[in-house]
């Protein structure tokens, strides 16, 4: 009974010295990896308030899959930049629905000046006018005839889920027609532009 006693005391001492050597090789490996995903940031163009986020976020998972990463480095490196493309099109998709929201605002008042609300809408049509015909045909529905997305979806003959794609690389060549003629600033940069609208 005593020699069953210290065998089970003894595997409990590796299994704690084995833990602690793992802890200290993880923390190693993060105070390591910290040059290297700086470089991924920076790539990214993820603005410095954000950046600490995305790390942690990414080195959270990692401590829960330590055991069974075969690669830390090459694994972290590779969630950092999944999340990096993950926080721009998240930014990309709160701009588009902004957008899309004052443009709704602008058409819905009343209020204005007749002259001044047929100035808006022939703005708007110019721009839109730019776009790749398939652009034209959904904000058209959009912004003239106040379609929602599944109205818009159900007329085009799109699947609910893919309108919303299309719609945002469309509002997306809107946000740079908009740009381009003074309407409104410039977003922020990325670099993970996929924003390709490709002709009909």
């Amino acid at each position: 009974m005593v020699e069953k006693s210290k065998a089970v005391d003894r595997d409990q001492d590796l299994a704690s010295n084995q833990d602690m050597a793992n802890d200290r090789d993880l923390s190693a490996f993060l105070v390591e990896i910290q040059p290297r995903l700086r470089g991924v940031l920076a790539q990214f163009r993820i603005p410095m308030e954000d950046a600490e986020d995305v790390v942690q976020q990414a080195m959270l998972a990692l401590v829960y899959q330590w055991e069974t990463v075969r690669d830390p480095e090459a694994w972290l490196v590779g969630t950092v930049r999944n999340k990096c493309l993950v926080y721009w099109r998240d930014r990309r998709r709160r701009l588009y629905e902004t957008v899309d929201s004052v443009l709704l605002n602008w058409l819905a008042v009343n209020d204005r000046p007749a002259q001044t609300r047929f100035e808006l809408v022939q703005d708007l049509s110019t721009l839109i006018a730019r776009l790749p015909k398939r652009c034209q045909e959904i904000l058209r529905l959009r912004y003239s005839l106040g379609y929602k997305p599944a109205e818009v979806a159900e007329e085009l003959g799109y699947q609910p889920s893919s309108v919303s794609k299309i719609t945002s690389r469309c509002m997306a060549g809107l946000l740079k027609q908009m740009v381009r003629s003074g309407y409104c600033a410039p977003p922020e940069k990325d670099s993970d532009d996929t924003s390709e609208l490709g002709a009909s």
